[in-house]
């Protein structure tokens, strides 16, 4: 039987990095906390399940009475969401490979940020002179890879 490797994931800086066995429902959640705690319109998240820390450990805050989210101590990235009674929930743009995950439901609709219906409708930034491009070029990324090291 062939094994699946274990989905692998980490901060910014990559002073934290986790393995997990296999993933449950990924959703994004629009409340308050979840705005404010990544800092956008709202927080995408996925349940991990055999989860464990290879490196490092995230930092915790209770941002409730009955959740505790964890984070990077030294670069800030937002990675868990952690309710009382079991189960943990990583930040899904924490995977090295988040683009395979895609979120399945919305929480806590009666919060969305009234402007997010609105997003795919914004228009391109035209770069039709290549200074966007050439600002990016320039950019050197101090971002841990997206793989373990």
């Amino acid at each position: 039987m062939t094994q699946t490797p274990p989905l692998t994931g980490g901060c910014q800086c990559g002073a934290v990095r986790f393995a997990c066995d296999h993933l449950g429902r990924a959703s994004i959640c629009h409340c308050r906390m979840c705005q404010k705690a990544f800092g956008g319109y709202f927080g995408p998240l996925v349940t991990a399940h055999g989860l464990r820390w290879t490196r490092g450990a995230p930092k915790h805050w209770r941002s409730s009475n009955e959740v505790k989210r964890g984070f990077c101590k030294n670069c800030g990235t937002p990675l868990t969401f952690e309710p009382e009674g079991g189960g943990i929930d990583i930040a899904i743009g924490a995977f090295d490979e988040a683009h395979k995950i895609t979120p399945e439901i919305q929480l806590a609709r009666e919060a969305r940020l009234p402007s997010f219906d609105r997003l795919y409708a914004l228009p391109l930034l035209n770069d039709a002179d290549g200074r966007i491009a050439a600002r990016f070029a320039r950019i050197t990324s101090n971002q841990h890879p997206d793989h373990d090291t």
